[in-house]
């Protein structure tokens, strides 16, 4: 390659498309699933050797005492792990929620623009067309027009 060229970032186009993060990230989450399975294993042979080590002169409960840190320190490793898991599972979802609001905010936005212009310049009222009488334009206003049905013959002045 080039040096005097660009040089292509290698995980550019996975973080442009939120499917091929969370595929990205899954990928690594079932690896470290894996190790995880070893650790568990790991941690249970050691926790056996340890505790079925004895030195000459010890109580019962020394073993025990001795394996303990160690123990710790593995179970820490195993939560940490966990941890780390369910930190790709949240990352991948806030990765696809990010590509929403993106999306969301556009349209928002722009129904806020066309609502700020509608303010900016309402649109005039424009009357309702007659139904068709000649000079009645009060009567569909409800204080000119017949008060019951005996009155629906006669004109009101």
């Amino acid at each position: 390659m080039n040096s005097n060229g660009p040089r292509p970032a290698p995980l550019r186009d996975v973080a442009q498309s939120p499917e091929a993060t969370a595929r990205y990230l899954a990928d690594i989450q079932r690896v470290l699933l894996d190790i995880g399975a070893n650790l568990e294993i790991l941690a249970r042979e050691t926790r056996v050797h340890c505790r079925g080590t004895s030195v000459e002169g010890d109580r019962w409960y020394h073993a025990q005492l001795r394996a303990r840190p160690v123990e710790k320190a593995l179970k820490d490793v195993l939560k940490s792990l966990n941890s780390l898991t369910e930190g790709l599972e949240k990352s991948a979802y806030k990765r696809r929620a990010h590509d929403e609001t993106v999306v969301n905010t556009a349209r928002t936005r722009k129904e806020k623009e066309l609502e700020a212009a509608r303010k900016k310049h309402p649109q005039p009222i424009q009357a309702a067309p007659n139904s068709g009488e000649g000079g009645d334009t009060g009567q569909n206003s409800g204080y000119g027009g017949p008060a019951s049905i005996y009155d629906l013959g006669k004109k009101s002045a």
